[in-house]
């Protein structure tokens, strides 16, 4: 079947959330990807921001060979060896004690809610409920997740959200002081925003929270679902910034692509979780257990986490460079290997015309196109990107 006949006929089946890409993806290797009709791809989108080790790692494939073989799915209730491996990873090489396992970056973000507010209820009271959450937020679709994401404001036809939700400033805590009430049980805040432009909290920002936090004894939620996981160059974001929030979601690269992710927790918050409070089906099952462990096993392991220091050290230096030159760069953001530039061809146009070019990019925000390679990325890689930004530039301007 030609590309053309896959696209129109998975289009006419599934819904229409997404604007269809014009081109078939069929396999990956490393840092590149391969469509259908044998076109070669740089991708620095990789799912956005999901395949930290790149595409068909080697050491993934034996894993899920392996586990798929022996077992991929048993109740909750049953321990195995991969959750336990995934867990240690987890909690031995953070702040946290207990791990709760999920599929994704929204199941996390819900399950994270629905703990904070078992405790706020347990040690401050039925009326301690609201939650403050930030402008350009993003933290998943469900209602729950939507509740607490800003672009509820204009998705009115979901109503009726999560209430007592408020929003501040981002990196303005003025604005959250002025929301803090006795009613409040959550702060809940991505370290570097996603979808909302890339932007990075200031330390004190962050500090200023947990200081609210403490005098008002308030759960402080970071979600890391896309910052996290190695994507900073440390293996949770909240390292990378030094403030430790109570509980973090997790997700996208821990799972290099599988898809799995968790929620984290120090004991005062875990504890309140007991059977009958919270569950799943799906989550923490040995398959994709024994895939995180391999991936932040690899993550975790000696020298990983400075090469990707290196590498986004070296592409931020690329692109300043690429800015100095052309002209036709207005700015560069992000942290890590996240990072964001905004030019003057308009975005999709931008990154039409890339992807023509042979590199996939994703978009952040109104008008950023948002870089997120693999973590193991090559500097040849990184120089190979920039290049064909600086070629997409000259022709499109």
């Amino acid at each position: 079947m030609n590309t053309k006949d896959i696209i129109e006929q998975t289009v006419a089946m599934t819904m229409k959330t997404y604007a269809p890409q014009p081109v078939v993806l069929e396999r990956g290797e490393g840092s590149y990807a391969y469509d259908a009709e044998g076109r070669k791809y740089l991708d620095f989108a990789i799912g956005i921001a999901v395949a930290s080790l790149g595409h068909a790692h080697p050491k993934m494939l034996k894993v899920i060979n392996e586990q798929a073989g022996k077992l991929m799915a048993c109740q909750a209730s049953y321990m195995t060896e991969a959750k336990l491996e995934a867990a240690k990873l987890l909690i031995d090489n953070s702040c946290f004690d207990e791990v709760f396992f999920t599929n994704s970056g929204t199941e996390s973000v819900e399950g994270a809610l629905k703990l904070a507010k078992k405790w706020a209820y347990d040690t401050k009271g039925a009326e301690a409920n609201e939650i403050i959450a930030f402008r350009n937020s993003f933290h998943g679709r469900s209602l729950g997740a939507a509740s607490i994401t800003e672009k509820r404001l204009s998705q009115p036809y979901y109503e009726p959200y999560i209430q007592g939700v408020h929003f501040a400033g981002f990196n303005n805590l003025d604005s959250v002081k002025a929301l803090v009430s006795d009613k409040t049980a959550i702060i809940i805040v991505e370290p570097v925003q996603g979808e909302g432009g890339l932007n990075p909290a200031e330390e004190s920002f962050l500090q200023g929270l947990r200081d609210i936090c403490d005098a008002h004894k308030i759960a402080l939620i970071f979600d890391e679902v896309q910052c996290g996981s190695g994507r900073l160059g440390a293996l949770y974001a909240y390292q990378y910034f030094g403030v430790e929030p109570d509980i973090a979601c997790l997700a996208k690269g821990m799972g290099g692509g599988f898809p799995v992710g968790a929620f984290v927790a120090k004991k005062e918050f875990a504890q309140v979780f007991v059977p009958g409070t919270h569950g799943t089906t799906y989550g923490g099952n040995p398959l994709s257990c024994a895939v995180a462990a391999c991936v932040l096993g690899e993550i975790a392991s000696e020298g990983f986490l400075t090469h990707a220091q290196k590498m986004s050290a070296l592409f931020k230096a690329e692109l300043e460079a690429l800015k100095s030159r052309s002209n036709k760069i207005h700015r560069i953001v992000g942290a890590g290997l996240m990072l964001g530039i905004e030019t003057e061809v308009p975005i999709k146009q931008m990154i039409e015309s890339l992807r023509q070019n042979g590199l996939m990019t994703t978009q952040s925000g109104a008008d950023l196109l948002r870089l997120t390679p693999p973590l193991n990325v090559s500097e040849a890689e990184i120089r190979e990107a920039v290049a064909i930004i600086e070629q997409t530039l000259q022709k499109e301007l």
